[in-house]
């Protein structure tokens, strides 16, 4: 069998139907093996950053993994932002990278670079040296990204290996690495602690949803009363409608959330690594009576030291939980009116922002409009930038799913493309992207890939004409000028770009014309741009929630 037809059967085989890419000479047999059967999609972008992030925001809101294809050296390190992207968030993807011939390796073939070069933005590096051992090399690679804890592999094959006709070597079906098991007496412990506090609090992360553990996060936070927090990456993990909601950690994080943290005496911190960001470099006070569960050893005592370390996944550890605490007395106070306080409070800073209604509007008075007229099962997809903090303070958000943004690698540019992936896995639902100007002009080019593949996404711009989040901390901390980063003498009209695109455009400027806009954006057939126009000189959020 020729080398190319086995590559893309063998993503066929394991579920993958989708390949994210942009075609070059080198990987053109792909392209023509993918043309002659009608399981797989071939999706093109326009530019090789946008592939990653298409496949990660594919694999982010259903839970499947997707592929991605790219021409050796400027298309692969072009992918590398959304491979460190997907590795940070834990996101499976495999990443078919055509690479140099082996006899010329070494010889500054075109487009040649060193295949260790990739070793740090993914979970795992494959070079294939055979041609026989590439469909199981590619089943290899596939094992491990889906292997807990996920994540983004790179599998790197000559392009003189794909139109060899060879004998294919076969890898065994393996399972999948399970982090479970022997841990009763550590479910025990957490239990114990969980059940004798006073305030007992639940910090929860972005491996809760990749375990599918939202209904079981729900049912021990329910069973001991527990107000929840989310991380960034946690978002939409446990519903912002819920009694026991409390917010989210982020630079955005208030003073009501920081209180209702150092006032808890046990923490249950599940499916999250405690980083650096969500955390403000540790900053945030955390109950020396912590329980942490999580999937990768290494993030056991990151910035704090837990009284109970159980390294396994949170779905089963969770009902493990559950069980164990029905057997205990709750002896702590009810936590709904813990939660509601810290809402409330939230809501209360927020409230001056939210109550301007001439333009241009505040992102928190546009992104409430625009949730006013969201469905509540869409998909949203949230590109990164000053906005995106607002989102995760304001923007509500129900099921795990229906809710995508980066995480700790907080790159730009992938609100677009992680819209594209997400509707191609979920065609039945809306889908909105929400970006902002900043994040918009990094990947403007996929706009073109909605339009020409026709892909059903609503984007939401709210543009300030200024990178405000940077331009506000120069002026407050440096000695630069208001507004330094902006370029509000040569705005931009998304309207007028999106148009030349190929997509239905519209405007809006007040809240009421907002949330019909994007409703009607939403109910119409084909991709649409909905251009709102923001303040630029808006309070950020870390200073606003922090006076």
């Amino acid at each position: 069998m020729e080398v190319n037809e086995a590559i893309i059967g063998c993503l066929v085989e394991n579920g993958v139907d989708t390949l994210f890419g942009i075609p070059g000479k080198q990987s053109l047999p792909l392209n023509e093996s993918i043309d002659n059967r009608d399981d797989i999609r071939f999706v093109m972008a326009r530019h090789e950053t946008a592939v990653s992030h298409q496949a990660w925001g594919y694999a982010e809101t259903s839970g499947d993994m997707a592929a991605t294809v790219v021409i050796p050296g400027p298309g692969d390190m072009n992918a590398m932002n959304g491979l460190k992207n997907a590795l940070n968030d834990c996101t499976p993807l495999v990443h078919i990278a055509v690479e140099t011939e082996p006899e010329i390796r070494g010889g500054d073939g075109i487009h040649e670079t060193p295949p260790d070069t990739y070793d740090n933005v993914v979970k795992e590096n494959i070079t294939v040296e055979t041609p026989h051992s590439t469909a199981a090399e590619l089943q290899r690679a596939i094992d491990v990204a889906r292997t807990a804890p996920k994540g983004p592999v790179r599998i790197g094959i000559p392009k003189n290996f794909l139109k060899m006709d060879v004998e294919l070597a076969e890898r065994e079906a393996v399972d999948l690495q399970s982090v479970d098991g022997g841990l009763t007496s550590k479910v025990e412990a957490a239990a114990d602690l969980l059940a004798d506090a006073s305030k007992p609090i639940i910090v929860a992360g972005g491996g809760v949803r990749a375990a599918d553990a939202s209904d079981e996060l729900r049912a021990v936070a329910e069973r001991i009363a527990a107000p929840v927090v989310l991380t960034y990456k946690g978002k939409a993990v446990f519903p912002d409608d819920h009694e026991l909601s409390a917010g989210v950690l982020c630079g955005g994080t208030g003073t009501a959330v920081k209180a209702l943290l150092a006032d808890a005496d046990a923490a249950l911190g599940v499916g999250t690594d405690f980083d650096a960001v969500s955390l403000h470099n540790w900053s945030i006070e955390i109950p020396d009576d912590l329980v942490h569960v999580t999937l990768d050893a290494d993030d056991i005592g990151t910035g704090y030291d837990p009284a109970v370390a159980i390294v396994a996944d949170a779905a089963r550890t969770l009902a493990t939980l559950d069980e164990a605490l029905a057997e205990r007395s709750i002896t702590g106070e009810t936590g709904v009116e813990r939660a509601r306080t810290t809402r409330t409070a939230t809501e209360d800073r927020l409230d001056e922002l939210r109550g301007v209604t001439d333009p241009p509007l505040t992102s928190v008075g546009a992104l409430d409009a625009i949730r006013r007229g969201t469905p509540r099962d869409a998909i949203v997809a949230v590109d990164a930038g000053g906005f995106r903090l607002w989102t995760l303070l304001t923007f509500p958000t129900y099921n795990p799913r229906d809710y995508v943004n980066p995480g700790s690698w907080a790159t730009m540019g992938t609100g677009v493309p992680s819209a594209i992936g997400a509707k191609l896995a979920n065609p039945e639902q809306d889908v909105v992207a929400l970006t902002g100007d900043g994040g918009l002009l990094m990947c403007v080019h996929e706009l073109h890939t909605l339009a020409d593949e026709g892909i059903d996404v609503t984007v939401v711009v709210l543009n300030n004409s200024d990178y405000a989040i940077i331009s506000e901390e120069a002026g407050r901390s440096y000695r630069m000028d208001e507004g330094e980063y902006g370029w509000g003498e040569t705005p931009v009209s998304y309207t007028t770009v999106a148009d030349g695109l190929g997509l239905d455009v519209d405007r809006a400027t007040t809240p009421d014309e907002v949330t019909a806009t994007v409703a009607r954006a939403i109910d119409s057939d084909g991709p649409t741009l909905v251009e709102i126009p923001t303040d630029p000189y808006e309070p950020q959020s870390g200073v606003w929630m922090n006076r």
